[in-house]
């Protein structure tokens, strides 16, 4: 059984959200389910997230539930298979050699700019 020391040392996922219309910032902890805290500052909102973490851990633990277990890059190999048309193959195959990158490179661009809008709208 770990104990809360060992807890506080897993790698858990860390998501940090700007609120651009009430200033400041919201920090959660995706893998611990209502894990949540904010600050005006980066950094005081880094502090105060170390603190909740701590106290939700502390709260599990002493309640005897159950703690998840951070999610592990290891479940993924950082390859997938996409079946698209060719017509959408030629235009990217045109733009990636414009840029004058792989078109792996170009679609890895492409999928990591969307990723990041839609991070930023939720």
């Amino acid at each position: 059984m770990r104990t809360l020391t060992d807890y506080l040392k897993l790698p858990y996922r860390m998501e940090i959200v700007e609120d651009q219309a009430e200033g400041g910032y919201t920090v959660s902890f995706p893998e611990l389910p209502g894990c949540i805290t904010c600050g005006e500052t980066i950094e005081s909102a880094l502090k105060n997230a170390e603190d909740a973490k701590k106290t939700w851990l502390e709260a599990v633990l002493e309640d005897g539930g159950e703690v998840p277990e951070p999610d592990s890059l290891k479940d993924y190999s950082g390859q997938f298979k996409l079946r698209i048309p060719k017509s959408l193959h030629r235009s990217l195959a045109e733009h990636s050699k414009r840029e004058g990158i792989s078109m792996n490179q170009y679609c890895l661009y492409l999928l990591s700019m969307n990723d990041a809008l839609y991070q930023k709208q939720n």
